[in-house]
């Protein structure tokens, strides 16, 4: 029994390190498995050269425009070459990046296209991947950016290439149908993203759930082995017993 603890012990604690690490045998290296999960913000004003917000001569109908075309520019993000040139100033892998288009009551569903399906599988690499959530505000032009992503840098530089590039890619609009300055949509930039890991703790939680949970099924399992032992050696007695 004092050997079996022993074994179950060790087994336990291989079993702790190697829910946090990858362990390669040929040659010998532990890599970290991603576990954490970061998280950024942005925002984004759709207004015109001489501001909506501030104009009051503007009615009603002219913000609710701007709203509807912030649905609009939400949906650009989602596109395949906006989206490769997010991934590229973020410096993310582009086959990796999922972008959520804006949901409206017209559209309560996203698009499950070859980039965004949903598989089973996303359940066990949700940490290890970046995402990009549009959000339309739906009374006023505010386009709201959620970076999730495994690190609170890249979070943060994700947020803002969505941002960056939304600006460059009207811009190369504009020139490109040599649209006047002031009849092009303006857009303002509501700060900068700030990067935050929402579960920075959650590496020592997987170990020390992995070594409780290991070290307990080892250990129930050299009990059952044990008294199964011990129940044959009984019965081996006993027709011992039986035969003299």
């Amino acid at each position: 029994m004092r050997l079996g603890v022993v074994a179950s012990l060790l087994l336990a604690i291989v079993a702790s390190i190697s829910s946090v690490q990858k362990i390669s045998l040929s040659p010998f290296s532990l890599t970290p498995r991603s576990f954490e999960m970061a998280t950024a913000t942005t925002h984004v004003v759709i207004d015109t050269p001489s501001s909506v917000m501030l104009d009051l001569r503007q009615d009603t109908y002219s913000i609710e425009g701007l709203t509807n075309r912030a649905v609009l520019l939400g949906n650009v993000l989602a596109t395949g070459p906006v989206r490769s040139a997010i991934a590229r100033r973020a410096n993310v892998p582009v086959e990796r990046l999922m972008i959520e288009p804006p949901l409206t009551s017209k559209l309560p569903q996203g698009r499950a296209d070859d980039v965004n399906r949903k598989s089973a599988g996303d359940l066990v690499k949700t940490t290890d991947q970046y995402r990009l959530n549009i959000a339309a505000n739906p009374t006023v032009p505010i386009l709201d950016i959620y970076a999730q992503t495994p690190t609170a840098d890249s979070a943060a530089a994700l947020a803002d290439a969505a941002v960056a590039e939304l600006h460059a890619y009207l811009k190369q609009i504009a020139a490109s149908q040599k649209t006047p300055e002031a009849d092009q949509i303006r857009l303002v930039d509501l700060g900068k993203a700030e990067g935050a890991v929402i579960n920075p703790a959650i590496k020592w939680q997987v170990a020390l759930l992995t070594f409780v949970i290991t070290f307990g099924i080892a250990c129930a399992t050299l009990i059952f082995l044990s008294r199964v032992r011990q129940g044959w050696a009984q019965a081996s007695r006993s027709e011992r017993l039986a035969t003299e």
